[in-house]
């Protein structure tokens, strides 16, 4: 049987989604706690975009294979310095990430260069579905904070950029822990800063690895897969999986009612 998107996040907030999508089990739903605050990945959020579209009208032709190797080798830094036990913030593992991705690429990246695309991290803008769907959730009395590897700056930075001021709680950076997702300890602010139990707390994933992340912890996930990616093979299947917030929002609203 084919799914739709909308069929899909709509069929995974109730029983019968077990019978059709193996692995995903309606968390919310057999706990019968009501959903009070969502958890969210950065990147659910805002836009990168703008920082690939920079690296391509710095380098022509060579923008976006820049990018793709600065992009993975920023999320692989975080787990390798987690498992490594030598934690350096976000800002510097971004900056890392770069300048190796500049060397394999043998591109020639001048310190002018470096701060103008590590600059663009600080000037994000979010997604346009995003403004509507926050007001949603907090006209329904859910609480929202970010739940982020990027430093309290970066988030900081990005909120005022995208005129989000005062719709989020505190941001919850893993600066706080001081290792990355998906370690368990990362998971843990959003239950220690809501003080209610995961099963009230939906995790808003933007990556796959993310969403099973944060499902294998515990959270009620939903995977806003932006880039329509297959579930990573880790054991760890979302609740439910959307193109946006807009999906979330249909989510929320379906669980609230069960």
């Amino acid at each position: 049987m084919e799914l739709n998107r909308r069929q899909f996040v709509n069929m995974a907030t109730g029983s019968v989604a077990t019978s059709l999508l193996s692995g995903i089990v309606p968390a919310v739903g057999g706990s019968g706690l009501a959903i009070k605050a969502i958890a969210f990945d950065g990147f659910t959020t805002f836009d990168p975009r703008s920082v690939f579209a920079l690296a391509e009208q710095l380098f022509p032709g060579r923008g976006a294979e820049l990018s793709n190797v600065w992009r993975t080798r920023q999320f692989e830094y975080t787990w390798l310095r987690t498992v490594f036990g030598r934690y350096a913030d976000f800002w510097k593992v971004t900056e890392d990430a770069l300048v190796f991705a500049g060397k394999t690429l043998k591109l020639e990246l001048s310190p002018e260069q470096r701060q103008r695309l590590m600059q663009a991290y600080l000037e994000l803008k979010s997604y346009p579905d995003v403004l509507p769907a926050l007001k949603s959730l907090r006209e329904a009395g859910i609480r929202l904070a970010f739940l982020s590897n990027m430093t309290p700056h970066m988030l900081d930075s990005a909120i005022k950029s995208s005129g989000l001021e005062g719709i989020f709680e505190p941001s919850l950076s893993t600066d706080r822990v001081r290792v990355y997702k998906p370690d368990p300890r990362a998971y843990q602010m959003g239950i220690d800063a809501f003080t209610l139990k995961r099963e009230e707390i939906v995790f808003a994933a933007f990556g796959g690895w993310d969403a099973a992340g944060a499902k294998l912890f515990g959270y009620p996930t939903f995977w806003v897969n932006r880039l329509n990616l297959p579930i990573e093979e880790l054991g760890g299947a979302p609740d439910a999986i959307g193109e946006n917030l807009a999906d979330l929002v249909d989510f929320v609203r379906a669980r609230q009612q069960l």
